[in-house]
This record gives C-alpha cells, structure tokens and sequence, in this order.
C-alpha cells in the first residue's frame, strides 16, 4: 500500500471513529502477511478505557467503509484493538490502581546518586511519592522524581 492510500484510509478512519467519540491512536498496515492485516489502535477521546463492545462495534463500520473505499484490492485481515495499558505510571487512576505493586522510581541525579529505587507502591500526595521498600516507607519528594513504571520487584 503506497503512503497516499494509506492517508486516506487513515482519514476515512478518523472519520468513523469522531463518529463514535473515538479517535485512531494507531494503524499497522502488514503488507508481508498474506493475506495482509490491517492493526486499527483506537481510543475514547474523553479517556474511558476501551471494552471489546467498543472494538466490536468500530469493526463493521470500519470494514463497510473500506470495502466502499476500493482503497484495497486484496484480501485483508482487519484487527481493532486498544492501546493497552502503560507500564509509566501518570495518572491519578494509576496509582490508585497499582497501590501495592512492585515500581521502579527514576530519581533525578542532582540531589542524589541514587538513579533508580525499586519498591511498593505504597502512598502518592501532592508533594511526595511513598514506596515501601523491605518493609520500610521511604517518601520521595516529587522533584527529585523522573519516572514511575510498574516492574517486577527484585531482591
């Protein structure tokens, strides 16, 4: 598929998802695959997470306006799907989420040099991060952080 088809048929997409309050976060096209697919990474423009209902009912939209299209003259596979979820830790929502998870905290090195601090997710305020680490709390100030990403916890 040559790059003006594939503007198009990520326009024509945009246009059905703002018809649905959604919007197209990404598209895959794998021409190597035979026959090719077609990856359509949709999301909810006010931030809701995405069911498979929401998938469900893009799909048949998206494939009638293809078709209608004749932007494709192949067969093709056509997968919708939602962005997934983060392993950075941003929202307010996340951190009440994974509330006792293992994170890995990237400091800022000017007042430390420490550069990474593994633990719980333990606590956040506006002002600090808590993370238990071997039982103890330790409380970051937020300027002194860089990144929070979900990890696995180490020895």
């Amino acid at each position: 598929m040559n790059k003006e088809n594939k503007s198009k048929l990520e326009a024509l997409l945009e246009k059905i998802a703002n018809e649905r309050d959604l919007e197209v976060y990404g598209l895959n096209i794998q021409t190597n695959q035979n026959p090719i697919v077609i990856e359509i990474i949709i999301r909810k423009t006010n931030g809701d997470d995405i069911s498979l209902d929401d998938c469900a009912l893009f799909n048949t939209p998206a494939s009638d306006e293809i078709e209608k299209s004749n932007l494709l003259n192949c067969s093709y596979v056509l997968e919708i799907s939602s962005q997934g979820v983060s392993d950075e830790l941003t929202s307010e929502r996340d951190f009440k989420t994974f509330k006792g998870f293992p994170v890995n905290v990237e400091l800022n090195q000017k007042n430390s040099k420490i550069k990474f601090l593994n633990g719980l997710l333990y606590e956040k305020s506006k002002d600090y991060l808590a993370i238990n680490i071997k039982g103890r709390i330790k409380k970051i100030p937020f300027d002194e952080v860089l990144k929070i990403s979900l990890c696995t916890l180490k020895d």
